[in-house]
């Protein structure tokens, strides 16, 4: 077993669960009170410091039309710089987020960083600063990063943040008053990195945290708990009616698995970290981190100014669409999670996906193995399309992926610089040669009853099934097949020798050129989420603005786009080949030329 928990009716206290929930060994005094029987003495509720944070409890108002889509990544944890997990994470909500913007939805994209606990503390103290200075630190190396990789969020929440705590606060008071908080001594193995207590049977020989691969220490503590046995059967209720709830949904059976077993009430105090937000109720403790963490997905909805309060963030978005995690969190975000919002009488989030793991080489990455992968320096050597693409393409999302620098640039030399950027290039420069770069026909006359346009509109469908369904690898691939049919079409059609004939071949060849440029502007649209910056150049080489570019929607994938008359601009790459390592060399080879226009949307690498 984990520890003992020996319950406490100091302050009028609620023993809510039993013991043997908790998977604990009880005393005499524990074993004497009827399971489930709650035993009030001066309840803590009615305490003035614990009121004051309550407020109104209100029902939560009818659903209101048009509600927002709200997507979250976990808010990342500071105790260390951002790495590829945590970019990973972020590159694919942000497409996902990109796509729900092109289908017109209002898009309320949270992310943000978990700034308290044990493990933070300790990760200042070790880099000689306070932990506020640390977090400052480490929190704007995220915003940076998720800069450089064309992400575009909406809402950067930090748990530091004065409102988040008043948030955390009433939350956990309204979870008090419904009787779902009791206190009790607790002694069992503690993970200082996990910052949690782990049963036995969870660990390794000689008390080893399989995660991290260090020793739990035994630890006695005060703590309060949260009732999470009481909501057992409530959870695998909600989960038989709501079987999306947990996608992929393998990962469904291993939360239903994770509930059969057993639940077990959760501690959501310390009494040994001071760095993290005060229990309302008993100024020596702190909230647990992930008690407090959890709570960032709604307090970022508040606004900036805007009186802080459980209720007004609520209304503004809440409930998530999605929340968007490593798979070694799932166990908080559908099992705790959920039921600490039914004790506070909160919707649950729409749904929880679990993404995989990264590799790099086949081998687990690690400081100790010298194999870690930086997303800043795959930014800074191969451009955010490239990354954005290789991940969202390579991995099928939700399983465990790979990194390998051979395939990486191998896929995106032969996918983003051949199939798309070749193919617009030689048909812009024979346009050019030809047609002086101007359109004579406009694409939906050039196209009449000729198969390549139902083609690439049951490309197009087929990429948005895969989008909603949140297959972004099938998604990159339609899109990418576009390309493809574009480069076949090319081929066979051959229009620099129907120019070379003239007359009615000419034409032709004429009407040839618009239709594979018609095909590449529905791919700068349908691309979009994954490679925002290159379809934004695609785009541009069409003739259109960045205005004109940002004002498209998904309807605009629909044929018919490119008008007689219309101007394309001179060709040149619109994405430069990656030259592999050559033997003895230290560095990729590289040539990057920046754009000489600056976007809003970020640079994104060009040749001259």
């Amino acid at each position: 077993m984990a520890g003992r928990v020996l319950l406490s009716t100091q302050n009028g206290l609620y023993a809510l669960a039993p013991l043997s929930s908790i998977g604990l060994r009880s005393n005499s005094l524990a074993a004497s009170l009827p399971l489930f029987r709650r035993c009030p003495v001066a309840p803590i509720s009615s305490s003035s410091r614990c009121r004051s944070h309550l407020g109104t409890v209100a029902e939560e108002k009818e659903p209101r039309k048009a509600e927002p889509f709200v997507i979250t990544t976990p808010l990342y944890y500071v105790n260390a710089p951002p790495h590829m997990g945590s970019a990973y994470t972020t590159i694919a909500a942000d497409a996902i987020a990109r796509f729900q913007r092109l289908l017109e939805k209002k898009v309320i994209f949270i992310t943000g960083t978990d700034e308290h606990g044990e493990k933070i503390a300790a990760a200042a103290e070790a880099s000689g600063r306070n932990p506020s200075e640390h977090c400052d630190i480490v929190s704007h190396a995220y915003q940076m990063l998720w800069k450089e990789l064309d992400i575009e969020y909406d809402k950067f929440i930090r748990t530091t943040d004065s409102r988040h705590e008043a948030v955390v606060k009433e939350f956990y008071c309204r979870v008090l008053k419904n009787g779902d908080i009791y206190r009790a001594d607790y002694e069992g193995l503690y993970c200082v990195n996990c910052e949690e207590y782990k049963d036995e049977k969870e660990l390794l020989e000689n008390n080893i945290c399989p995660m991290h691969q260090k020793p739990c220490v035994r630890r006695k503590e005060d703590n309060y708990f949260f009732a999470l046995s009481k909501y057992q059967r409530m959870l695998e209720e909600f989960l038989i009616q709501n079987p999306d709830f947990v996608k992929p949904s393998f990962r469904l059976n291993e939360v239903q698995s994770w509930i059969k077993s057993g639940l077990r009430d959760f501690s959501i105090s310390r009494t040994s970290v001071d760095w993290g937000i005060t229990v309302p109720n008993d100024g020596r403790q702190t909230i647990y981190v992930w008690f407090d963490a959890l709570l960032g997905y709604i307090s970022a909805l508040l606004e900036d100014g805007e009186k802080p309060g459980l209720q007004q963030a609520v209304s503004s978005g809440w409930p998530a669409s999605l929340h968007l995690i490593g798979k070694d969190i799932l166990r908080f975000h559908a099992v705790y999670w959920p039921a600490m919002l039914m004790s506070a009488g909160l919707s649950l989030p729409n749904m929880v996906f679990g993404h995989g793991f990264l590799t790099k080489d086949g081998m687990k990455m690690g400081k100790s193995l010298g194999n870690t992968l930086e997303p800043k320096d795959l930014v800074d050597r191969f451009g955010a399309d490239a990354v954005r693409y290789f991940f969202l393409r390579e991995v099928e999302f939700g399983n465990d992926g790979d990194y390998s620098e051979d395939r990486f640039i191998n896929m995106v030399n032969a996918h983003l610089a051949n199939t798309i950027g070749n193919l617009l290039n030689r048909t812009l420069g024979l346009l050019k040669k030809n047609c002086q770069s101007m359109l004579a026909f406009d694409s939906s006359i050039a196209a009449e009853g000729h198969p390549f346009k139902d083609t690439v509109e049951k490309l197009v469908e087929k990429a948005r099934y895969h989008y909603e369904n949140l297959s972004l690898s099938s998604a990159c691939e339609s899109v990418l097949d576009i390309g493809n049919a574009g480069n076949s079409y090319m081929d066979e059609r051959a229009p620099w020798s129907g120019f070379k004939q003239g007359g009615a071949s000419s034409e032709m060849a004429a009407k040839d050129l618009v239709i594979i440029l018609e095909a590449m502007r529905i791919i700068a649209i349908a691309l979009r989420p994954i490679t925002p910056s290159l379809c934004l150049r695609i785009y541009m080489q069409l003739g259109f603005s960045n205005d004109q570019f940002e004002a498209v929607t998904w309807s605009d994938t629909k044929w018919g786009g490119m008008k007689a008359g219309q101007i394309m601009a001179d060709p040149k790459p619109v994405f430069a080949r990656i030259e592999n390592r050559k033997e003895g060399e230290d560095e990729v080879v590289h040539k990057v030329v920046k754009d000489k226009k600056k976007t809003s949307r970020g640079q994104g690498l060009v040749q001259a």
